[in-house]
């Protein structure tokens, strides 16, 4: 029986290339796609979403979670300009993902058709490893195999357009005819990529000059957790993370400073102004003032990507290789070192932080501290959860104060910091992961930009998939206020909050989720905080936890500059409406800070 083109796509998606989920939105622009999934069966599952961006951004999170490819599919114009913003997630965090869009008759383009968009034009950027459109059915199989190749091997989004005629041709295979190019949907099998002798060599003389020994692990270290560790041993090293790197080391390890930068800790501050060696293993994180002062540290970096070496530090050494295969042949050549001093000033630094961090959590707000929330989240979290956050002032307080412990999984947008990603990542985490527990930190922002609509398809696939474990817990910090806006208007840039610009509607977000027959809490005093966690988590549906917090607790840095705190005494002299409440909190957590032994 004669097959369409679209249903050959599908069925190579499926059969040859092993994918099981393309998240996406229908459209008159891929009608011919979808109805294809009628002939494909289970093999190949359409998880219809609210919005093309919350594809998109389901689609990356698959692939930040398994390693494998993620899909997403829109149709023409709108529909495929909806993608950008979650592929572009994918882009700059490195990910593989594959976008199938739709596009008018090839008979009318050109012709300032309805939906006509210039679509290559439009993903060059995003996908620029590989975007092209499927003219006639012989290109079908080499589009999808050299898409799905390339976004594995560059690890970054690749695009296939459709025109809607073409979608509907029966399928013909390429003939054996000059000009023809026939296509194998063999999968790529990942070289061992370890750098060669001379430059281990060079490296591991670096690393052992060094005295006081740091190390930055980002999302490129995650399968290389034991020989991190015993790197850190041999070394007498402590290691920070960068975001994006968030449960590539347990926090229960002593050495494990935690996160960096302005969302990272004080332990992970000193680390790297007292070290005089910095060893930065797969991690293009961005912010370079919060790395050693260049001459002040020797530096030796691992990354894959050679386009990402030396980007960030004026490294001694770059190894191109794959984290855990370099750091194996790496490991022979360190010595131990024997002065273990540097090491025991860092656990103590991170012993000290936590209990810093304990002590702020309880310091009383109006009406909940945010800090509070994630306290009581911590002890809670369950076995092998997975833990996505959205991007405002909950990433801090998500940074910093969760305990992570090995076998839980975390992600973020980390080099795109976008809102909105939070919800849909927990619903792609929860569809790739159906039998583990998924919490998701979101502000209110963040939640009323797509966060609600990615609720309507969590409430949907919990009815329909019947997961076997069905807890996924939302938690929206409802503080009315677009709150990483405010502080960044207030320490970068000296001005007061305004308003009109930053204070948002108020949402009753527990009972938005009892209208979708989910469970939801409201937390309005400190002491219900605890207890809210133990009923969403014990509920046996996905549940929202709406906390009234407070937005005047201070989401600072772990060193605050001169021009920072100019500029904050700037707001506060412009006539920063809430400096009073601002300051009180800002000082009772820095004295916390001084009285915590």
């Amino acid at each position: 029986m004669a097959k369409t083109t679209a249903q050959f796509m599908l069925e190579r998606l499926a059969d040859d290339w092993g994918v099981r989920r393309v998240f996406g939105y229908p459209g008159d622009g891929i009608g011919g796609l979808t109805g294809a999934f009628h002939h494909v069966g289970d093999r190949l599952e359409f998880t219809q979403v609210r919005h093309e961006e919350i594809a998109a951004f389901a689609a990356c999170a698959h692939a930040k979670l398994t390693g494998e490819v993620g899909v997403c599919l829109a149709t023409s114009g709108p529909g495929a300009i909806h993608l950008l913003n979650g592929l572009y997630d994918a882009k700059l965090d490195h990910q593989p993902v594959v976008a199938i869009v739709g596009q008018q008759a090839r008979m009318s383009l050109g012709s300032d058709y309805q939906q006509e968009v210039d679509l290559v034009s439009l993903f060059k950027d995003v996908a620029g490893a590989f975007v092209q459109v499927c003219t006639v059915p012989e290109q079908a199989a080499h589009l999808i195999d050299r898409a799905m190749r390339i976004a594995k091997a560059t690890r970054a989004p690749t695009c296939i357009i459709v025109p809607n005629d073409v979608q509907e041709l029966e399928y013909v295979a390429p003939p054996r005819a000059h000009g023809a190019v026939p296509s194998s949907s063999a999968a790529i099998r990942k070289p061992v990529v370890v750098p060669d002798s001379i430059a281990l060599a060079e490296a591991a003389a670096v690393i052992n000059a060094g005295e006081r020994v740091a190390i930055l692990v980002g999302a490129g270290a995650r399968r290389a957790f034991p020989e991190i560790a015993e790197a850190a041993e041999l070394l007498g090293a402590g290691a920070a993370r960068a975001l994006n790197g968030r449960a590539v080391l347990p926090d229960d390890l002593p050495w494990v400073t935690g996160s960096i930068g302005l969302l990272g800790t004080r332990p992970s501050y000193d680390l790297m102004e007292g070290c005089d060696t910095l060893l930065m293993v797969g991690s293009s994180f961005p912010y370079s003032e919060w790395l050693p002062e260049p001459g002040k540290a020797r530096g030796v970096q691992i990354d894959l990507d050679a386009r990402l070496i030396g980007t960030r530090y004026p490294m001694e050494v770059n190894l191109v290789g794959d984290a855990a295969q370099t750091l194996r042949a790496l490991l022979p050549l360190l010595e131990r070192k024997p002065d273990r001093s540097w090491r025991e000033q860092i656990e103590a630094g991170v012993a000290r932080w936590w209990r810093i961090l304990e002590e702020q959590a309880q310091i009383p707000a109006d009406p909940i501290n945010p800090q509070l929330v994630f306290h009581e989240l911590s002890p809670r979290l369950p076995d092998g959860v997975v833990l996505t956050a959205d991007t405002g002032s909950a990433t801090d307080w998500w940074a910093r104060h969760l305990r992570v412990r090995a076998g839980m999984d975390a992600i973020v947008s980390g080099t795109l910091a976008s809102m909105g990603p939070g919800v849909p990542y927990a619903l792609a985490a929860k569809m790739a992961f159906p039998d583990r527990p998924v919490v998701s930190v979101v502000g209110d922002g963040a939640m009323q930009m797509l966060g609600m609509n990615a609720l309507i398809d969590i409430a949907h696939y919990a009815k329909a998939q019947k997961w076997p474990d069905q807890r996924v817990v939302i938690c929206v910090l409802n503080n009315h206020d677009l709150n990483q806006v405010t502080w960044e208007q207030r320490v970068l840039s000296g001005d007061p909050k305004l308003d009109a610009s930053q204070v948002l509607p108020d949402v009753d977000y527990a009972g938005y989720a009892r209208l979708l027959g989910l469970h939801g809490e409201r937390v309005e005093s400190p002491e219900e905080v605890g207890p809210a966690w133990d009923r969403a988590l014990a509920a046996g549906r996905p549940a929202v936890i709406d906390v009234l917090t407070d937005p005047e607790v201070p989401p600072l840095p772990p060193h605050i500059s001169f021009e920072q705190a100019k500029a904050i005494t700037h707001a506060i002299a412009a006539g920063d409406p809430a400096a009073p409440r601002f300051m009180k909190q800002s000082l009772r957590g820095k004295l916390a800070e001084l009285l915590t032994r």
